[in-house]
């Protein structure tokens, strides 16, 4: 058996975690970046991630957006308790440990539940968030910014066009995609665009439902920004009419919303061609492309 001051995530939990027994520890199939269990004690379960690569500062993100949405007190989110490095090199998280239910649950409270989050959690400080975090392991970068397209511009399509550049030499794509970003501006015209809390990374794997079925999210990758981006990963989180009719009841749709959908699956997009290849590249150059077009760029 490993010595407490070997294994901190033990430690947390024969402690702070009030326990005085772990009786299994399973793994629990899903993220592609990091390992995840289940400890089962005596003092309930704890779910636990861990990256033997990557240092704390990935985890301490996601335990600040977790802590943030936590306190909208508007949709649930897994409590974050510890993040720690681990002795042997990488990092750990332990947070709340949620049952999910059977069902996928319902679409048309996921999106009250959401809209009320972007309500409730505004910024002082712009677009951004306190640090920055990452998408799926891609660094996201979330300095202030009082303009917003000025931020995605920079932050999000233009750091991604420049991984392409770097990553594959992709200069076709960084130069349409620079004119894209030059004239991108018009999209927004009579716009109202307020900071808000977003999830960041909001696709089906990271959706769930709670044994009560109330929407639980998790894995973000959270910063302030302009609510409509929250849809990016929409071509993979399967919402439905009753999602977006019950969120726009709430946060009302503005004007030329359809037109800047792409514009946001963009960003997501091009993380995909970076993370994991060419298989991608194609949506992208479509967006883009059907952009310069439509902009007349």
């Amino acid at each position: 058996m490993a010595a407490m001051s070997d294994d901190p995530i033990r430690a947390w939990i024969l402690t702070e975690g009030k326990a005085t027994q772990i009786t299994r520890i399973s793994p629990i199939g899903g993220g592609c970046v990091s390992h995840a269990s289940r400890y089962d004690t005596d003092s309930g379960p704890f779910f636990v991630k861990t990256n033997r690569k990557i240092g704390p500062s990935m985890f301490e993100g996601e335990a600040l957006g977790l802590n943030v949405m936590y306190a909208t007190k508007s949709i649930r989110v897994p409590k974050p308790y510890k993040v720690g490095p681990l002795p042997t090199g990488g990092s750990y998280i332990i947070m709340e440990f949620i049952k999910f239910g059977s069902s996928r649950g319902s679409q048309s409270v996921l999106g009250r539940n959401l809209a009320e989050m972007h309500k409730a959690g505004k910024s002082e400080k712009g677009f951004g968030f306190a640090v920055d975090n990452t998408i799926g392991s891609t660094p996201q970068i979330n300095t202030w910014s009082s303009d917003w397209i000025e931020f995605f511009a920079e932050h999000r399509l233009g750091y991604q066009l420049k991984l392409a550049l770097k990553q594959y030499g992709d200069s076709s794509m960084h130069e349409k995609g620079q004119r894209l970003i030059k004239n991108m501006r018009q999209l927004f015209e009579g716009v109202v665009i307020e900071p808000c809390l977003l999830h960041g990374d909001l696709w089906s794997g990271n959706i769930g439902c709670d044994e009560n079925g109330d929407p639980v999210i998790l894995d973000p990758a959270c910063y302030y920004g302009h609510n409509e981006a929250e849809f990016g990963m929409s071509w993979c989180a399967g919402f439905g009419g009753s999602f977006y009719n019950s969120y726009f009841e709430v946060m009302p749709k503005q004007p030329g919303f359809e037109n800047r959908r792409d514009l946001y699956k963009l960003y997501h997009y091009l993380n995909h061609y970076n993370l994991f290849g060419s298989g991608y590249r194609s949506s992208a150059m479509s967006i883009i492309n059907g952009y310069l077009q439509m902009l007349k760029a």
